[in-house]
């Protein structure tokens, strides 16, 4: 079951974050700076942030992951300003 997460980082390198921003672009939606919306299933969640914590350092940076919920029940409501919000749509992907 996949579920649809916020990941919200502060990353004080800028080599550290042009790693992490490169590693999320693998995973979700980039919507702001250092925002990504996700939609995951455990294992890749897990994926995740396994890299996640391997790039970035635990004494200064800071990455939170919100869980959403499920991604077939939740209805995200979003106000935004400017460019305007698109959320994350199922799709099947063929290989």
């Amino acid at each position: 079951m996949e579920h649809v997460y916020l990941v919200c980082y502060d990353i004080c390198d800028q080599k550290r974050w042009r790693k992490i921003y490169k590693t999320m672009k693998g995973y979700g939606v980039w919507l702001q700076l250092s925002v990504f919306q996700c939609r995951l299933n455990r294992q890749n969640l897990l994926r995740m942030t396994a890299c996640l914590n391997e790039l970035m350092n635990a004494d200064e940076d800071h990455v939170m992951i919100i869980d959403v919920g499920p991604a077939e029940s939740v209805s995200i409501r979003v106000e935004s300003f400017g460019k305007p919000f698109v959320p994350i749509e199922q799709r099947a992907i063929i290989v």
